[in-house]
């Protein structure tokens, strides 16, 4: 089983015409974004521990001390691996974007960028999502089985 970890939801769709009719065709609309990908089992410890393991080596080529957190698709913790070094702030902020990025269906990125374009609509939100990139959707076969959150390093 192959374990993919999305930055984004892709957009796309797919538009077959008839030869003949091409030409009468109006133009196509645009591409929709496709929907969020449904939940799937939960990620297995095996699963999270070679997520984290891939994110802290990452984390240790760069000289980055990082707090690594994956949760399953209910936003509960599967595994948390911190670094010596790591501000104790990003303990509870690696899980709170791995959180956000599962209960959403989408990166934390995308409330960081919304929140930068001073749209402060999800605020309201009874789970308060962590606007701030480093939470992503961990996707097998097409489903979310969890999330991985990040958080340390330096600017």
């Amino acid at each position: 089983m192959r374990l993919d970890v999305f930055a984004a939801l892709s957009i796309g769709s797919t538009l077959a015409l008839a030869g003949a009719a091409l030409g009468q065709q109006p133009a196509p609309s645009p591409a929709s974004p496709a929907p969020p990908a449904d939940y799937g089992p939960p990620i297995t410890n095996e699963q999270a521990k070679a997520a984290a393991g891939a994110a802290l080596a990452e984390a240790r080529k760069n000289h980055s001390p990082m707090a690594v957190a994956i949760v399953g698709p209910a936003g509960d913790l599967v595994y948390f691996e911190k670094m010596d070094g790591t501000q104790l702030a990003s303990i509870e902020i690696a899980q709170g974007k791995a959180r956000t990025a599962v209960m959403f269906r989408r990166p934390s990125k995308a409330f960081a960028d919304q929140y930068a374009a001073r749209n402060r609509a999800f605020t309201s939100f009874p789970e308060q999502p962590v606007a701030s990139e480093g939470g992503v959707p961990i996707v097998v076969d097409g489903k979310i089985i969890g999330a991985i959150g990040a958080s340390g390093g330096s600017d």
